[in-house]
């Protein structure tokens, strides 16, 4: 974070001092974990039922924080007082924002693929000039500040991941830091059961580019032009949009889309600077769009095609569980995408795994889908049948909440492989391990319902090489 005095902290919060010298800098980080606390910290107290953060208020002091933020005073502790600690974030990552004029704020959203696609952005802006992002899926009232407190006078570009859970939720991130870049994926039924619609889903994501300043103010909004629903959010907006796709009216374009034999995807790059190859080294040909996304921002920073064609093809994973594979001593091939799920990433996935395993015999095994609303059953019952329908040799389906999955496929007449409905994790990894031969690919997919643990089964047996993933060898 920029140094600010700790009268300019209380300010920007509106909060009170309590046995604090206004006129000491906070010159490190701010922190809600006090084991992260450095030097010069900002410590963040949240009460809570099971840990509260107060409690831990001296420690943190003790390990170098000038002050705490919190709700209530802790005798012998420096502190910033307000009425909520959590809000009070989003003011001071503003503050923060406010006095970085050079800072470009790029913004992303959609139902499925925020996290990847924002680490491909991030990964490419960061060769025009110091980035930041979040780890992981940091997109919340919490993550998000806690991120754009990152930033600090080198810092150039700064890529924020953004979730909604309900109308108003990406207005108010955007409010925190305003974007000039935003990008929208898509728009599916994740979290439909908080929205209640689709349409309400699409008002919630468009949210992003209506934040957008106008085109002369250099404002830019990319937006899928193979989502309807996205591509309408261009009259929501006054910053000047770029359509990226596979669509003919696509400002950045992918054409001849081909996979390799490991379903990673390669495809001609066709800009109105010209065109060029790009061949990528992530699995999955959901990749193809998120790539184009990342690239449109960065052409938009101004990085030329040759070296956009080129970074492309230099991307990694980032995140972990996010379609990262491996490959086991026993020759077995894993696709690890357990962290979340939702039908659309269900059906990336899928598709994935039967790309990849042409030739092979081809393992899934899912997980419970969650916040769909009346749609569950439905949402369930669907990726089934597209298993089935991929050729999916063998499903094996985690947990009774998922069995409309296996019902689904099972319903599949002209379907020639097995459904097997397994009671939890532990029954999963037994039954996995029991099926597994030589050469099989397996895909493991759910909705944070720790379907991983039967990755990390999986995973214990990973050839240990350097790939392009985060663990074990990767495609």
């Amino acid at each position: 974070m920029i140094a600010l005095t700790l009268a300019e902290v209380a300010e920007a919060v509106g909060g009170r001092l309590v046995a604090a010298d206004p006129t000491v800098r906070v010159t490190g980080p701010v922190e809600f974990d006090s084991r992260k606390v450095q030097p010069g910290s900002l410590f963040v107290a949240f009460p809570g039922e099971r840990v509260d953060g107060h409690d831990y208020a001296a420690t943190a002091v003790e390990a170098g924080a000038v002050v705490v933020l919190g709700t209530r005073q802790i005798d012998g502790v420096p502190m910033v007082l307000v009425d909520d600690a959590l809000a009070a974030m989003g003011p001071l990552a503003r503050a923060v924002v406010d006095r970085l004029p050079e800072l470009t704020v790029i913004g992303l959203t959609g139902s499925s693929g925020k996290t990847g696609t924002k680490d491909l952005t991030a990964q490419l802006v960061a060769r025009l000039g110091p980035t930041v992002a979040p780890p992981g899926s940091f997109n919340n009232e919490l993550g998000h500040p806690y991120t754009v407190l990152k930033a600090d006078e080198q810092t150039r570009f700064l890529v924020l991941e953004k979730s909604a859970r309900g109308i108003g939720h990406i207005r108010y991130l955007t409010g925190v830091a305003p974007p000039r870049i935003a990008v929208v994926l898509n728009v599916g039924v994740a979290h439909l059961g908080e929205f209640g619609s689709v349409e309400g889903i699409a008002t919630a994501k468009g949210e992003l580019v209506e934040a957008l300043p106008a085109a002369v103010d250099g404002g830019v909004a990319v937006l899928n032009a193979d989502d309807p629903r996205v591509r309408a959010m261009a009259s929501r907006t006054s910053a000047r949009v770029v359509l990226v796709g596979e669509a003919a009216d696509a400002e950045l374009r992918a054409t001849e889309v081909t996979m390799d034999e490991r379903g990673r995807p390669a495809f001609m790059l066709v800009t109105p600077e010209g065109s060029a190859p790009v061949r990528l080294g992530l699995t999955g040909r959901h990749q193809v769009g998120n790539s184009l996304a990342a690239a449109a921002v960065a052409r938009e920073l101004g990085m030329p095609l040759a070296d956009l064609a080129a970074a492309l093809g230099e991307l990694r994973l980032v995140s972990t569980r996010r379609m990262d594979v491996f490959d086991r001593t026993d020759g077995v091939t894993v696709i690890d995408d357990s962290y979340n799920a939702n039908p659309a990433s269900m059906s990336a996935a899928l598709r994935a795994l039967a790309e990849f395993g042409r030739g092979r015999r081809t393992v899934a095994v899912l997980g419970y889908m969650a916040e769909l609303g009346e749609f569950e059953q439905q949402g369930h019952e669907e990726v089934g049948r597209l298993a089935a329908d991929l050729g999916v040799d063998r499903l094996f389906v985690v947990g009774e909440s998922a069995a409309p999955i296996h019902h689904g496929a099972s319903a599949v007449r002209t379907w020639g492989g097995v459904s097997v409905l397994v009671t939890d994790q532990a029954e999963a990894v037994a039954a996995v391990g029991a099926e597994l031969r030589p050469g099989d690919v397996v895909l493991v997919k759910g909705s944070r319902y720790r379907t991983w643990e039967v990755v990390d089964a999986l995973r214990a047996d990973a050839v240990t090489e350097t790939g392009n993933g985060t663990e074990g060898v990767r495609a």
